[in-house]
């Protein structure tokens, strides 16, 4: 794979809000236009990992201030590298 097709998949805060909660998006890292429509951070995170797996890249979630809250891996880790998470 080409490392364009690699770009992660990160789960955005969308910018609109339902009844003063934040709401996600999918969205791949440069693409304009989001995979998911605004939903639950859990729905969008449902959403990317499938993405994330024909990519073989990665989810980075994040909060709803922006901040990183948490990656996960989805391509071919080194077998050197422990997933202290899972």
């Amino acid at each position: 794979m080409s490392r364009k097709t690699r770009r992660n998949v990160h789960v955005v805060p969308s910018g609109k809000s339902k009844s003063k909660r934040t709401t996600f998006v999918a969205r791949v890292a440069g693409d304009a236009s989001p995979l998911t429509e605004p939903t639950t951070q859990t729905q969008a995170i449902a959403a990317a990992i499938p993405e994330a797996r024909t990519r073989r890249s990665e989810v980075v979630i994040h909060r709803a201030d922006g901040r990183i809250r948490d990656t996960d891996s989805y391509g071919n880790d080194s077998p050197q590298v422990k997933d202290t998470k899972h």
